[in-house]
């Protein structure tokens, strides 16, 4: 893939679960908030612990896209691939869309399969465009000569 392109996809990436981990946080939140406000009660479990745990999950998976986020702003700056930590990060990134997009379709709606779906493919993108290496996946050059062992 040309360099041109890869920069803005990781660029895309970035934004995209950025965008994401604040709308996890934000519904995460205003979920606690209707719990604790309303004292909802599911099976017998006490509304404040539900309020409580309900915003903590929020942060955490909030704090899990920002880091997958900025292992893809470090692939954006720096031109090169995710290694080690980073590329773990996008990689169950790329897998937690998977099963997101599984189970939103049915409670949500196949606009959220798509949007996951679509997240997911930017996602691998991203991780292919780049060998084990770090560098640029780039295929043998068109003029480069063929050995006659390779027909």
């Amino acid at each position: 893939m040309d360099p041109v392109v890869r920069r803005p996809v990781a660029w895309v990436v970035a934004v995209v679960l950025l965008a994401e981990a604040v709308g996890l946080v934000a519904l995460n939140w205003i979920l606690g908030e209707v719990v604790h406000r309303q004292q909802m009660s599911l099976a017998g479990l006490d509304p404040d612990v539900m309020s409580t745990s309900s915003k903590v999950a929020g942060l955490v998976f909030g704090l899990y896209f920002v880091l997958c986020a900025l292992a893809a702003l470090l692939v954006a700056v720096r031109g090169r691939g995710p290694a080690g930590l980073g590329r773990g990060l996008l990689i169950s990134a790329a897998v937690v869309h998977g099963l997101l997009a599984a189970f939103v379709w049915g409670p949500v709606g196949p606009a959220a399969f798509v949007f996951m779906i679509v997240v997911l493919a930017l996602i691998v993108l991203l991780l292919m465009t780049y060998d084990q290496e770090g560098r640029a996946a780039d295929p043998a050059p068109a003029d480069a000569p063929v050995s006659p062992e390779a027909s």
